[in-house]
């Protein structure tokens, strides 16, 4: 998540004339080119366009990825609210948060602790920035969707209140879900049990499947929920997690058209974009991605996070499976179970 504009992307296909889209189909990386697009971007844009990109570009979701999956190594699966935000001051630099996520880290060098560190003088606090970083709980709980959720809801209300923590939630569900679903729509349904079944975010998520089961098209169907969630902001985690509902059902399994619809559904693209496509990873597996996404990485991650700029890729992802290995059985937080909201 970047709070600088990112053009919506125009789902239901109304193009103004004055913008520049990314070539369609959108099958791999963005392009670029030195008299045109490049530049527009902005300099340190530049490195994540195709022809440019040589290993993952630095951003915000890589980072929290990877602070996640040192927080689990820290710390373990009983780990707490309070030490997440000390991680926050030790590894991850200020300049480099955005909206709610800047708001808490404010507040937790000003002295304040959990949970005010996500309600005082924060207005960001049902926005995206705690969906962004849930994906390390789904990943380090195949199969085991409410104890996913339970970790991201921990991980969450540093900075977050709300729908800002279900989609948190949501989000780490669905791709620990993943893993076990025979089919996208049932990883959907798995999630959508362990938020608030009343709760905005949830609503959301349904109308999505049911303009889905109802056979719209997807570009309609984006053109409905725009108009739908038009007043909450292009940040607001309601309209994104729709998106990405809309990106992963009618991908529908597929890793490069689950990605593109995603990205091009607008909104906060490339933290919808890394958020489906870390589900569909899941769905279809390391081997079924294709090439022309994996191949420009060059195994390597750019990364804020003190200690881990340049950190291989397959090194990251062997450490996530040792955690999810010994995560197995454990579900309990020091100061007793945990429960899902209602």
């Amino acid at each position: 998540m970047d709070p600088r504009p990112h053009r919506p992307l125009p789902a239901a296909g109304r193009r103004p004339a004055a913008d520049r889209l990314p070539a369609e189909p959108l099958t791999t990386a963005a392009d670029g080119d030195d008299d045109g697009d490049a530049a527009l971007l902005r300099p340190e844009w530049r490195a994540c366009v195709r022809g440019r990109i040589d290993g993952s570009c630095r951003d915000d979701d890589v980072d929290y990825a990877v602070l996640g999956l040192h927080l689990l190594e820290t710390h373990g699966f009983g780990f707490t609210t309070e030490q997440v935000g000390d991680l926050w001051l030790l590894r991850l630099p200020y300049l480099q948060t955005f909206t709610a996520e800047r708001a808490a880290y404010r507040n937790l060098a000003n002295g304040l602790k959990p949970p005010l560190t996500a309600t005082y003088d924060n207005p960001y606090q049902e926005w995206i920035g705690a969906l962004i970083r849930a994906d390390v709980h789904g990943w380090t709980c195949p199969g085991r969707p409410r104890r996913a959720a339970l970790l991201a809801r921990r991980d969450a209300v540093l900075s977050h209140t709300g729908n800002g923590v279900y989609g948190a939630m949501w989000a780490a569900a669905l791709i620990s879900a993943a893993f076990t679903a025979p089919t996208v729509r049932h990883a959907l349904d798995e999630a959508l049990a362990v938020v608030p079944a009343s709760s905005r975010l949830a609503r959301a998520v349904r109308r999505v499947v049911s303009l889905h089961d109802a056979r719209m098209d997807w570009a309609d169907t984006l053109a409905t929920v725009e108009e739908e969630y038009a007043g909450l902001g292009w940040i607001h985690v309601v309209p994104n997690a729709a998106v990405i509902t809309a990106g992963l059902l009618y991908g529908d399994g597929d890793f490069t058209r689950t990605i593109a619809l995603t990205v091009r559904g607008g909104l906060d693209t490339d933290s919808n974009g890394a958020t489906a496509g870390s589900v569909a990873g899941v769905l279809c597996g390391a081997r079924a991605v294709p090439d022309q996404w994996t191949r420009p990485l060059r195994d390597t991650v750019r990364s804020a996070v003190f200690g881990f700029d340049g950190v291989r890729i397959s090194e990251l992802a062997e450490r996530t499976l040792r955690l999810a290995e010994a995560g197995e059985g454990t579900d309990r937080s020091p100061s007793g179970p945990d429960t899902l909201p209602r």
